[in-house]
């Protein structure tokens, strides 16, 4: 079955919102959707570098798959060049989805594959870092959580109603609504104009620990990690190491720069093995609050309180009321 054939199924059941992001605050977000009962699907890169990885659905580009509070994402593989072939063969581009943007998506993806997941309760994870399958499937609403910092393409045109989260968007321009993710007072506050505030690089204060719970690469290369995600460690434990190139790091070999536990705490996220980064790529986080294990495979407040934001406006829409 084509993209473009069935399209109009799987838009017409409910709402459809599609999710630029599947990091861990866009987990939240699609967590939060998904148990409301809405089918959501999920865009990602080809590479994600999520932190936080046992709570951003984005690590299904590795595994296939990604379970997070009992919702499961599951990986939607690009059509082979043969399929891709037979499919374009057979395929006339007419009438709603008639644009590039939709042949081009038309061609990547396996509507019927989109289809048997959402039927399945789960979440379709598209990898299509540009959204060029926004053209086709025409979601009623398009939520961009990637949380880049600035806009990486989203506009308010792709869908009825367009939510941008953090700084990097303007209501009423390039989205309708923007939701603020810095933490504080106005954390999760549904901006109707204007923007969210810009980004301080300081990482929100936990426990009295701000910069020092986050770990940036003190030098490019491949990862290796020593500790893994949970892990108690003491202020200046080695947590990884980092090769220069692929081959030391294929072979363990003794030319490396260590990553050091910068605080006392639980690792609570840790890039995944093997990636390569350049230096200063933020690689790992550390939670001061040693008795809060669980903080590292649950959503965190950060991401709730955002995801109900948006949810509240997506229940606005649904509902009929305009709220920008």
């Amino acid at each position: 079955m084509s993209m473009n054939q069935s399209n109009n199924q799987i838009i017409k059941k409910n709402l459809l919102i599609i999710c630029r992001g599947a990091g861990d605050l866009a987990t939240g977000i699609i967590h939060r959707l998904h148990r409301a009962g809405h089918r959501v699907i999920a865009l990602e890169t080809d590479y994600p570098a999520a932190i936080r990885r046992q709570v951003s659905f984005c690590e299904a580009v590795y595994d296939g798959s990604a379970a997070v509070e009992g919702v499961t994402a599951r990986l939607i593989p690009a059509l082979t060049d043969a399929e891709t072939d037979a499919e374009t063969d057979t395929e006339t581009y007419s009438g709603i989805n008639d644009t590039p943007a939709a042949h081009i998506a038309s061609e990547k993806w396996d509507s019927s594959a989109i289809e048997a997941v959402l039927e399945a309760g789960e979440v379709p994870l598209l990898i299509d870092p540009k959204g060029e399958s926004i053209a086709l499937l025409k979601p009623d609403i398009v939520v961009d959580a990637i949380i880049a910092k600035k806009n990486l393409g989203t506009t308010i045109n792709m869908a009825p109603l367009v939510i941008g989260v953090g700084p990097g968007f303007t209501a009423g321009q390039d989205v309708h609504l923007v939701i603020e993710s810095m933490r504080g007072h106005n954390l999760a506050r549904i901006i109707t104009d204007g923007m969210a505030q810009p980004n301080t690089g300081v990482p929100g204060n936990i426990a009295g620990f701000t910069s020092e719970r986050v770990i940036h690469a003190p030098a490019a290369g491949y990862i290796h990690d020593v500790r893994k995600i949970g892990d108690i460690v003491q202020k200046g434990d080695e947590i990884a190491r980092i090769y220069p190139d692929k081959e030391s790091y294929d072979n363990a070999l003794s030319e490396y720069v260590p990553v050091n536990a910068t605080i006392t705490g639980i690792i609570r996220g840790l890039i995944r093995e093997g990636y390569y980064f350049r230096e200063g790529f933020k690689i790992a986080d550390i939670d001061p609050r040693e008795s809060e294990l669980s903080n590292c495979f649950t959503i965190s407040d950060k991401a709730r309180s955002i995801a109900g934001s948006v949810l509240e406006a997506v229940s606005a829409f649904e509902h009929g009321v305009k709220i920008y």
